[in-house]
């Protein structure tokens, strides 16, 4: 086994650098996903890594770490030649990841999720279950996380299990370079803030990070400088002190971008579509009351297990409710399944799009065309495959989903193609109520604007939309009216007039909620 060949350094390798990567070709059926590909980071620093979905980011990383094997090219550790041929030797070599998609054993808790193949033990044979633990507890109160080790990760939130990702990824202490891919996709400003303080402290003179994200206002944050790559190519290494987040957006594009917009005020003389009066939930949801318009976007914001999801799960039948009545076009409704939502026009997009949304097993066609193969696409047991292909093209155009063909596995798009398969599904079904939860998980800023352009588009159609979005600037900039949500209730209903992210804040900390509740939602019907 190699991980770090010993060969010194030789020509142009600078010892300062701490990773280098030269000249890396790269490409996989149908797709070139990286040629001549370069980029270095520096000793002490967070570098950012941006670039549209496609572009070939989440690649690079797994060439870096052994999980794919590259084609061309060199990569450099600390001035000398890395060669990983899995993730194991990338571990040893001082490389750690933190997935966009999580890597976790769902049936399994923190602590052996974050201990596997590591967990201490006695004798050469017997694992030490408290001693697992105990490390564990001790390890998240070091990171500052809320976190029971002995949980099973699959009764965890998104959220939840991505703070189990980071967890693992920063407990292998020989770590010099810690790789995270869109590692707040799932997480709140405030987990974004702590993520960003165990950054700061894991970063020392011999180590360093490569930070991807989307989220243009986090790098400008956390990074010192920005790396773009475009279409599986190097494009520009800037200062981040020095660059605006327009300049990085046009790089990264090729496009100017207006991130500036807002909806008006929704106009409250439209239909009520949905009625929700008293939802309750066993678990989490009390006294929930709302109304969406015909044309509106709701956006509903919070905090990590405010509610939301929760919200969106009793809508469409995913969870049972314990009391309240839920209204469709003025007929009380009682839903039993997401099935049974869909039928009834309500289309709900899941945060969790690899467990809830895809299958990964079937080609783009299959997993737009699935929720309306009974009538649209089928008679009696036979599919007209014809039709489906002829659907699903049409989609991949409109949604500019980056696929060779219509034919290929979903499994092999990008996050963010997949996040848009899923979204072309619903919009093939043609629901009259689009529920999206995340709608933009892991998707790059001009992915973003595309589906932005969508949802106003859907709107203006008259489709009624509810939008959940751990991301307040998305919640401000798509939201004709905002629901704030803290403990399982409503806290405030915002117009976009009056909606900015201080008093969304406020509101999800629970402070002053019970006036501002009473105030806010008094001047939403003015």
């Amino acid at each position: 086994m190699t991980s770090v060949e010993a060969t010194p350094s030789v020509g142009s390798h600078d010892p300062g650098l701490l990773l280098q990567v030269e000249g890396v070709d790269k490409s996989f059926p149908g797709v070139k996903a990286l040629e001549g590909m370069r980029f270095d980071l520096r000793k002490g620093e967070v570098l950012g890594l941006v670039g549209e979905n496609g572009a070939g980011k989440s690649t690079l990383m797994k060439l870096l770490t052994g999980i794919y094997s590259r084609e061309a090219g060199e990569f450099w550790l600390q001035g000398r030649p890395l060669v990983v041929h899995n993730p194991k030797e990338a571990q040893e070599a001082g490389l750690s990841i933190i997935h966009q998609e999580l890597n976790l054993v769902s049936h399994l808790s923190v602590a052996e999720n974050i201990w596997l193949g590591r967990e201490p033990v006695s004798g050469g044979f017997f694992t030490r279950p408290g001693e697992q633990v105990r490390r564990t507890r001790d390890l998240l109160a070091r990171l500052g996380m809320a976190l029971d080790p002995k949980a099973v990760v699959s009764s965890l939130s998104v959220a939840q299990q991505q703070m189990v990702e980071i967890a693992k990824a920063l407990s292998f202490e020989a770590t010099k370079v810690l790789i995270m891919d869109e590692p707040t996709a799932a997480l709140n400003d405030a987990e974004v803030d702590q993520l960003h303080e165990l950054i700061r402290r894991f970063i020392t003179p011999e180590t360093g990070v490569v930070y991807i994200s989307h989220r243009m206002a986090e790098l400008k944050r956390i990074a010192d400088r920005i790396t773009v790559i475009r279409d599986g190519h190097y494009i520009d290494t800037m200062p981040m002190a020095d660059t605006s987040m327009d300049q990085v957006i046009a790089k990264m594009v090729g496009r100017a971008i207006n991130t500036a917009a807002r909806p008006e005020n929704v106009r409250t003389d439209r239909p009520v579509t949905l009625s929700v009066t008293g939802l309750s939930t066993k678990t989490l949801l009390n006294d929930v009351s709302f109304e969406l318009y015909r044309g509106e976007v709701l956006g509903f914001a919070g905090l990590m297990g405010a509610g939301r999801t929760e919200v969106a799960r009793a809508l469409v039948g995913a969870d049972p409710i314990t009391a309240g009545h839920i209204t469709l076009n003025g007929t009380p409704v009682t839903i039993s399944s997401p099935a049974h939502a869909a039928s009834l026009g309500i289309g709900y997009l899941s945060e969790d799009r690899k467990r809830l949304g895809l299958m990964l097993q079937l080609p783009v066609s299959h997993n737009i065309a699935i929720s309306s193969l009974s009538g649209r696409f089928s008679r009696s047991l036979f599919v007209n495959d014809k039709a489906v292909k002829a659907t699903a093209e049409e989609s991949r155009k409109l949604l500019s989903i980056k696929t060779p063909s219509v034919n290929q596995l979903v499994k092999y798009l990008s996050g963010g193609n997949q996040q848009k398969t899923i979204i072309a599904r619903w919009l093939v079904k043609d629901c009259d109520i689009l529920i999206f939860d995340e709608p933009t998980r892991g998707i790059d800023v001009g992915a973003k604007e595309e589906i932005y352009q969508l949802l106003n588009k859907l709107a203006e159609q008259g489709k009624s939309i509810i939008m959940i979005s751990s991301e307040l600037p998305e919640i401000l900039r798509m939201s004709h009216r905002v629901i704030v949500m803290a403990d399982g209730h409503i806290t405030g209903t915002l117009p976009a007039q009056d909606a900015t992210q201080e008093t969304i804040m406020r509101l999800a900390t629970h402070r002053d909620a019970t006036t501002a509740t009473t105030t806010i939602t008094e001047e939403a019907g003015h």
